[in-house]
C-alpha cells in the first residue's frame, strides 16, 4: 500500500482551479492530493446526472467530503439523456463540459483552470475505443494532458499513473468512495474494455499502459504535423476552400486540409464522406459542374471556384 499522495509536483495550474468530483475513488484521490497542496485555494464541482436512484447519494457523499476539507462543492444537475444519434457514453461527457462551464460561470468566475482525475487505465480504454472503431490519428492520439473547452483550460495530472494506485493510496489512509453501479454494466464497450481487455493485456505485456502511451504520444505528434501542413495548403488558398488548389495537392493533403476546413466550420465528417468530397472536387473540371454532398450534420456545395460549407 502507499503511505504518500500521488505527485501532483509537475503540475503548475492557475489558482484557483476547480476539482471535478465524482465522488469516485480517482476523483476523490484528485481531491485529497489538490487539498495537500494547494489547501484553500480550490473548489470543487459535482455533476448531478440523475440517470440512477444513487444519483443523490453521490452527491450526500460528496457535501460530506468536501464540508469535511473546507472545500466550496457546487451541486450542478445536469440533463445528461441521450438522442438516437449519439451513445450514452458521449451524451453523458458533452453534458458534464456544458454543466461544468455553466457550474463554474455562476459560483466560481475567477476559476479559469478545472483539473480532471483521469488516469493510465482511462487513457488506454480511450486508445482501444478508438482502435475498435477504425480511428484515425485524433483519436489514437488519446485525450490529451491539456486542452481548452468553454473557455476553460482543462488539465489531466495523472494520465501516467495507473488506476489500482490511486486506490492502494485511499485505501492505506483509509479514506472511503462511492462505486457507480453503471460501472461494472458491461453492454458498455467502456467497461468491457476495463473488466475484460485490460486484464488480459496486463497479463500477456505487463508494461502495456508504458507502451501504449507512448504510441498515443507518437500519434499526437504526428497529427501535429498534419494540422500545420493543413494550415500551410489552407494559408496557399488564401483561406478558401478553392477547387483548382484542392486539385493541385496529392490525395492524402486534400484530405487533410477537407478535414482540417470542416472542422474549422465545426463538421465532423466520416472517412467515407471525406473521400467522397475528394472524387467530387478531382471530377470537378468544367466551369458548370455541381458539387452537393452531406457531410455530417452540414451540406457542402460548389460556390462559384471555391467550396462552402453550411448546415442542413
Amino acid at each position: 500500500m502507499l503511505s504518500t499522495v500521488p505527485s501532483l509536483a509537475h503540475f503548475s495550474p492557475a489558482l484557483p482551479l476547480v476539482v471535478a468530483y465524482s465522488g469516485g475513488a480517482d476523483s476523490s484521490a484528485l481531491l485529497l492530493a489538490c487539498a495537500k497542496r494547494w489547501p484553500g485555494q480550490f473548489k470543487a464541482v459535482h455533476i448531478h446526472h440523475g440517470l440512477q436512484k444513487a444519483a443523490d447519494d453521490f452527491a450526500t457523499h460528496c457535501q460530506t467530503v468536501c464540508d469535511a476539507l473546507n472545500v466550496p462543492l457546487v451541486i450542478q444537475k445536469v440533463d445528461a439523456r441521450h438522442s438516437l444519434s449519439e451513445s450514452p457514453e458521449d451524451a453523458a461527457r458533452k453534458a458534464r463540459y456544458k454543466a461544468l462551464a455553466k457550474a463554474i460561470e455562476l459560483n466560481f468566475s475567477d476559476v479559469k483552470d478545472v483539473v480532471l482525475a483521469q488516469h493510465a487505465d482511462d487513457q488506454i480504454e480511450t486508445l482501444l475505443l478508438a482502435l475498435s472503431r477504425g480511428a484515425g490519428l485524433p483519436g489514437l492520439a488519446a485525450m490529451p494532458a491539456v486542452f481548452e473547452r468553454e473557455g476553460l483550460t482543462f488539465h489531466r495530472p495523472w494520465l501516467q499513473v495507473p488506476s489500482q494506485q490511486l486506490r492502494d493510496w485511499l485505501t492505506s489512509i483509509d479514506h472511503s468512495w462511492i462505486e457507480d453501479p453503471s460501472n461494472t454494466d458491461i453492454q458498455f464497450t467502456r467497461n468491457r474494455i476495463r473488466h475484460v481487455v485490460l486484464p488480459a493485456l496486463e497479463k500477456a505485456f505487463p508494461q502495456f499502459r508504458q507502451t501504449f502511451a507512448r504510441s498515443a504520444t507518437h500519434a499526437a505528434q504526428a497529427q501535429t504535423v498534419l494540422d500545420e501542413m493543413a494550415q500551410i495548403d489552407w494559408n496557399a488558398m488564401h483561406q478558401q476552400a478553392q477547387i483548382v488548389g484542392l486539385q493541385a495537392l496529392s490525395d492524402p493533403r486534400m484530405v487533410n486540409v477537407l478535414r482540417f476546413w470542416l472542422k474549422n466550420c465545426g463538421v465532423q465528417s466520416s472517412t467515407a464522406q471525406l473521400h467522397e468530397l475528394m472524387a467530387q472536387v478531382r471530377a470537378c473540371t468544367t466551369r458548370g459542374h455541381q458539387i452537393d454532398i452531406k457531410v455530417g450534420e452540414a451540406r457542402v456545395q460548389r460556390k462559384g471556384e471555391c467550396l462552402t460549407c453550411y448546415n442542413s
